[in-house]
Formats: structure tokens, C-alpha cells, sequence
């Protein structure tokens, strides 16, 4: 019960940190105060004003996903829901398309995904942060994505990264692997013998 409360109580700060970000970010617009944003940011904001614009459907804003948040050409940055990235697998570098609808919705669409690749490594939680460690770096990956694949630290993940991932610090859990020695998943894998058997 204890642990439900704390997974709660991370998604509710990982959803006021984005808005706490969108928020500065308009603070910063309407004050004409220029964005200090990090280098990586600005790469995703030139990638940005590459992409191929959408009309006809209302407001409709295209940037590129940096692991948490859409930026924009302008480097204006966009809370992304993190269950719709978990769920998505979004990584960085994948192009989203952010329509606004009349009523204020905000609705994301993956328009562009960048070219991926796949590795394996453990589950681990550094500073308030859950990272899958591989043979040369840690990357992190969202909370929401750690409870809807229900992970738990050192268990053995699948993850999703760029291609390119020299400037990636974020990826996505495609899986998380079954641990053999559990005593549900001895269970199965003995229903599948017995299924094999009586093929055979």
C-alpha cells in the first residue's frame, strides 16, 4: 500500500514539474526574458524548425520529443503526458504533432519517428530517478513507463534508444524480461512444456 502511495506521489510531482516548466516558459515569453536553454534543447528546437507544418486542423504545433517534453522551433517547451509517452515508447528525436482543439485539449501525435535501436540492461533508481544501466551509459526512463511495464529495480529491461543516441539521456521500456526465478513464470514456462509436449 505504501509503495502504490509513493509511485502516486512521483507521477503527481512528475506532472507539476512539467507544468511548472510550461509555466516559466510563458512567464518568460509575455516578459520578452530570453530562454537560457541547454545545448540539447536547442538541438531539438533546430531539428524542430525542419519539420513540415499541418493546416486545416485548428492549432497545431510540431516539435521534437526530448525524453520528457515537446520543443518547439522557438524552443518553447511542451508537457507531454507521461503515460502517452510510456505507452507510445516515445524517445528522443521522435517528431510529434500537438493539435489544440477549441475546448483547450492538448492531443500529441507521433508523426516521426526517429530511427531506433534496442538493448538490454538493469533496472536501477539514482537520485530520485529510475535509469536502465548499459554497457557504456545510464539512461532514463519516465516513472509512468516503470509502473505501466510494472518493473522493479534490478530487474532486466528492454530498451528503446536513438540510433544515434550520442546526445540521448532518455529511452523507452519496450518490455520488462521475466525473471525465471519467480514462481509464477516457472509456472508458465511449465504450461508451455506441457503444451509442447502434447503437440509433439
Amino acid at each position: 500500500m505504501a509503495d502504490e502511495k509513493l509511485i502516486k506521489a512521483h507521477e503527481a510531482l512528475e506532472t507539476a514539474e512539467s507544468a511548472l516548466k510550461l509555466a516559466k516558459q510563458l512567464i518568460n515569453e509575455v516578459g520578452d526574458i530570453p530562454m537560457s536553454s541547454r545545448s540539447d534543447s536547442r538541438s531539438y528546437a533546430e531539428k524542430a524548425a525542419n519539420v513540415t507544418k499541418s493546416d486545416g486542423e485548428g492549432r497545431v504545433i510540431e516539435g521534437v520529443f526530448d525524453g520528457q517534453n515537446m520543443i518547439d522551433k522557438k524552443g518553447t517547451v511542451y508537457p507531454v503526458p507521461a503515460n502517452y509517452a510510456s505507452k507510445s515508447k516515445l524517445i528522443p528525436g521522435d517528431v510529434l504533432k500537438l493539435t489544440v482543439t477549441e475546448e483547450g485539449k492538448f492531443l500529441y501525435k507521433q508523426i516521426g519517428p526517429v530511427e531506433r535501436k534496442t538493448v538490454i540492461g538493469p533496472l536501477v533508481y539514482n537520485d530520485g530517478q529510475y535509469q536502465v544501466l548499459t554497457d557504456n551509459k545510464a539512461y532514463n526512463v519516465l516513472l509512468a513507463s516503470v509502473t505501466y511495464f510494472r518493473a522493479a529495480v534490478g530487474d532486466e529491461v528492454t530498451l528503446i534508444i536513438p540510433m544515434d543516441d550520442k546526445n540521448a539521456d532518455w529511452g523507452a521500456i519496450e518490455a520488462a524480461l521475466p525473471k525465471f526465478g519467480d514462481i509464477s513464470t516457472k509456472k508458465a514456462m511449465d504450461d508451455l512444456d506441457i503444451e509442447e509436449e502434447l503437440d509433439i
